[in-house]
């Protein structure tokens, strides 16, 4: 018989078992036996014929379609690459372009190759534009490649056919967050949370459209009650704690960021900034020693993470010294209370007296003191600035203003830091001493002794 013939014959018989197949896919289950044996005769069939034509487009088209039906993404992939090449250049009867592209693009999905998977759903939308699985497909790849306008508008397509799939309204609502819209996303969000109320990330998402839109309530009984979901936990105590930082609600705040320390299996970067929240937080209620521990674990991942070295230099060096950490961090009322014994131990064996203070913010005080020597007796005015930086001219020239307003006959100007060149040539010829961090950290170091020696 002539081979031609042969071949006519034998694609009609794997067609028409094709066609069979098709017919009783709804009737048997996958698992059956009968169907899975004649499924098996059609792929043989088909497979023999490629061994003659590789690009017969009959065989590839069942060939792809019982691996697609399969779900053996890999092998309907290929061959519906193969088929998609034939079809492009010539159509081909009994074959849908648009299912082939379409199959073509699931396919690839599947793999998670996104630029095939692309590439076979915007053909297939060339020829059926508004079919609900291509553009939710192409909606969900261009979301993932953070071409969010492009997404919103395929997704909108996709819920013109599905109103209320929640994986359109999901998606839709994120996008429309990423593209700084809270307001329409939580909408849809909230719409896709009620279908399916176990998506934590929505409802994470949903706190953070709160938060945006300014709505900081809804947003922090949203992340309380995440706080203690396993995956979306440590994010959601960092994001609480920072809102409740920026309101001054400090004690609220620490229990956020230890609350998201208990997690296991933080991401780094968030444990790094849990712990680095919780450290400076604990820095504004002056535990340093509780937020020393956590800076050095900070250092030990990271050692260039933020500012965290300058804070443990500085902040080891306070803890190590109690005056100094008052002088530069205790409330007003701490800091005013060690300045005046400074003033009254200053001058060994002296008679002091303080007439006045004046306190400038919280940057520095000012304390008049009537001091009364063996050998001298005179106006002396103290000044104490509350920093570690560098004082400046103008802060001097303004101590040297308010000596003579008050008719002080030598002025005593006090910093943990350093004093700047023009600062140190303008008291030159002028009565004022400039004690800098060595001096005055000598000063404190012996304060105490001192105190108690002038109490007896």
């Amino acid at each position: 018989m002539n081979p031609i013939v042969i071949g006519i014959i034998a694609l009609v018989l794997v067609a028409s078992i094709f066609l069979f197949l098709m017919g009783r896919k709804q009737k048997l289950p996958l698992g059956s036996s009968k169907l899975a044996k004649d499924r098996e005769i059609a792929l043989k069939e088909a497979n023999k014929l490629l061994d003659q034509n590789p690009k017969d487009p009959q065989a590839l088209h069942i060939v792809a379609s019982v691996y697609f039906d399969d779900n053996d993404w890999d092998r309907a992939m290929k061959a519906y690459e193969t088929l998609t090449d034939i079809i492009s250049a010539s159509p081909v009867a009994g074959i849908d372009k648009f299912e082939v592209f379409l199959r073509y693009g699931l396919s690839a999905r599947r793999l998670n190759l996104l630029e095939q998977a692309y590439k076979g759903f915007s053909v297939a939308r060339g020829f059926r534009q508004e079919n609900f699985e291509v553009n939710f497909e192409l909606g969900t790849i261009e979301f993932e490649r953070k071409n969010y306008e492009k997404a919103v508008q395929l997704l909108q397509h996709a819920r013109i056919q599905q109103p209320d799939n929640p994986a359109v309204l999901r998606c839709l609502g994120h996008a429309l967050f990423r593209l700084k819209k809270p307001k329409d996303a939580m909408n849809f969000i909230r719409k896709a949370i009620d279908l399916a109320p176990d998506d934590k990330e929505s409802l994470y998402t949903l706190a953070e459209c709160y938060r945006e839109a300014n709505q900081v309530d809804q947003a922090l009984r949203v992340f309380n009650h995440l706080r203690a979901d396993p995956v979306m936990g440590p994010n959601s105590c960092l994001v609480a704690g920072s809102i409740r930082l920026e309101s001054r609600q400090l004690e609220a705040a620490i229990q956020d960021f230890e609350i998201g320390l208990r997690h296991q299996n933080i991401k780094v970067d968030i444990l790094i900034e849990l712990r680095y929240k919780l450290a400076t937080t604990l820095i504004k209620l002056n535990e340093i020693g509780k937020a020393i521990p956590y800076l050095k674990l900070i250092q030990a991942e990271n050692s260039s993470y933020k500012d965290v070295n300058v804070l443990l230099s500085k902040y080891i060096e306070l803890h190590a010294n109690r005056n100094l950490q008052i002088f530069l961090m205790a409330p007003s009322a701490d800091f005013i209370a060690l300045c005046r014994k400074i003033v009254l131990t200053y001058f060994p064996k002296a008679k002091v007296k303080i007439l006045n203070i004046t306190v400038n913010k919280s940057e520095w005080a000012d304390i008049l003191a009537e001091v009364d020597t063996v050998k001298w007796s005179d106006l002396i005015m103290f000044r104490f600035i509350r920093t570690q930086g560098i004082v400046g001219e103008l802060i001097v020239r303004d101590f040297h203003s308010h000596l003579k307003d008050v008719k002080a006959g030598k002025g005593i100007c006090m910093s943990v830091g350093t004093y700047s060149e023009e600062a140190k040539r303008y008291i030159e010829a002028r009565l004022i001493d400039l004690i800098e961090k060595d001096q005055l950290q000598a000063i404190l170091n012996s304060l105490d002794m001192k105190t108690a020696a002038l109490k007896k």
